[in-house]
C-alpha cells in the first residue's frame, strides 16, 4: 500500500475493489445459472406434469 503525503492510502482500482478478472467468474456465473434451470425445471416436472 502506498500512502500520498497526507497519510491516505493510495490504490489503484484494481486494488481497491480487489477484483479478479478472469475465466473463473464466468465460469461461476454460467455454472450457477444452469444449476439455478436445472433445479426450476426438477420443480416444474414433480409439481406441474399433467
Amino acid at each position: 500500500m502506498n500512502r500520498d503525503e497526507s497519510g491516505r492510502i493510495v490504490e489503484t482500482s484494481t486494488e481497491a475493489r480487489q477484483a479478479e478478472l478472469g475465466p473463473s467468474v464466468l465460469m461461476l456465473l454460467g455454472v450457477s445459472v444452469a444449476l439455478a434451470v436445472l433445479i426450476m425445471a426438477i420443480v416444474w416436472m414433480i409439481f406441474f406434469r399433467t
